[in-house]
């Protein structure tokens, strides 16, 4: 994808999938700013880009106070903001009746609340000059829901919504907003909360999690990076509130057809 001369700020740049993000976008030409709320992380990562086009300003995106200097310093760095990437966010399960309300209410404001401030201070500034892009990274889990996970799901599925309001209501602006909704990804996050199911089951948690997806695997992160890219290019200037599921074709896949299919049999037979 083709990223030159446009600017982006990428929340949770600091590892995962943001960090694939960030690097991604440097690759293809972008100017970018990282933010992470853990900031000698986020600094040794944009060490290691070694470009002149990385910025880095650590916050919290459940302080619109921190956003706001998000996007400030985003414009200050670059005179513009072209593209807004929300990727960061947080995983703890519980369900409901389990699950401490301090740890629910958590969730959703870093996972929508979050993405909600950042839309609110870049949209203006994308208005200015007539256009600009949002991804949104959601999750499989905002469209489909996985057991003991109400408050991740439902701040998934919520972002999702979200993203489809702000592409109604700023589409007139030249504003464009899409979605990614990545499948089980090989992020350090996933892979540790893996830890315990492997441990149980006596082996890798990815083949269990992954034996139904039609690619039989879970994503890398780089992978995730190029959708986001695309939807940060002018390749995809006429996309708009779409979902974009990267996720090997999980979503497709029926539960019942799927064990008949691990039975090694065909359906009706």
């Amino acid at each position: 994808m083709n990223l030159g001369g446009k600017v982006a700020l990428i929340t949770g740049g600091g590892r995962g999938i943001g960090a694939a993000i960030a690097k991604r976008f440097v690759e293809d030409g972008a100017k970018i700013v990282i933010s992470d709320i853990q900031a000698d992380l986020l600094d040794g990562f944009a060490q290691s880009l070694n470009s002149d086009n990385v910025a880095t300003c650590a916050g919290d995106v459940t302080s619109y106070k921190d956003v706001q200097k998000m996007v400030k310093e985003t414009v200050k760095f670059g005179g513009k903001i072209d593209v807004l990437v929300n990727n960061a966010g947080i995983d703890p399960g519980g369900s409901i009746v389990d699950i401490d309300i301090n740890l629910w209410k958590k969730i959703l404001d870093v996972n929508l609340n979050g993405p909600f401030y950042c839309m609110k201070a870049a949209i203006p500034e994308m208005i200015k000059q007539g256009k600009g892009s949002i991804v949104n990274i959601a999750s499989l889990a905002g469209v489909r829901v996985i057991p003991s996970m109400p408050a991740y799901c439902a701040s998934k599925g919520g972002l999702i919504q979200l993203s489809k309001q702000a592409a109604l209501d700023y589409g007139p602006k030249g504003i464009r907003s899409n979605i990614v909704a990545p499948g089980a990804t090989k992020t350090e996050m996933l892979v540790n909360a893996m830890k315990g199911l492997s441990k149980a089951i006596k082996k890798d948690a990815f083949e269990v999690l992954t034996e139904s997806v039609p690619l039989r695997r879970a994503a890398m992160p780089d992978e995730i990076a190029g959708a986001c890219s695309f939807l940060a290019s002018d390749d995809s200037a006429f996309i708009s509130g779409a979902v974009l599921l990267v996720d090997g074709g999980a979503a497709i896949v029926d539960v019942s057809g799927a064990s008949v299919s691990k039975a090694g049999v065909g359906w009706g037979v």
